[in-house]
């Protein structure tokens, strides 16, 4: 396992009440956008924040290194694993 896909492994252990409830909300939202947008962009900022959190954390030592250049490729991955399990995580906040 790469350690972006340990990351995402922790962040989803240690918020897993957090992630369930948003699974469940984004499922609804693939169904119908419509008639629970404001509930997904408002679970989705508490996902979005805790993503963003780990995100830093990933990307940190290595922003700081002489490997600062592949910073933004891990944060791509890791960003892609995410995408894996929430496609329409890109559509929170959108209107």
């Amino acid at each position: 396992m790469t350690k972006y896909q340990k990351y995402f492994q922790s962040m989803v252990d240690e918020h897993t009440e957090l992630f369930e409830r948003f699974r469940d909300v984004h499922t609804r939202y693939q169904q119908d956008p419509d008639s629970c947008k404001e509930e997904f962009n408002m679970e989705g900022a508490k996902v979005l924040e805790v993503i963003r959190h780990w995100e830093k954390l990933l990307c940190a030592k290595s922003e700081s290194g002489q490997y600062g250049k592949f910073s933004q490729n891990l944060a791509e991955k890791f960003w892609s694993v995410i995408r894996i399990q929430f496609p329409k995580i890109d559509f929170i906040g959108v209107r």
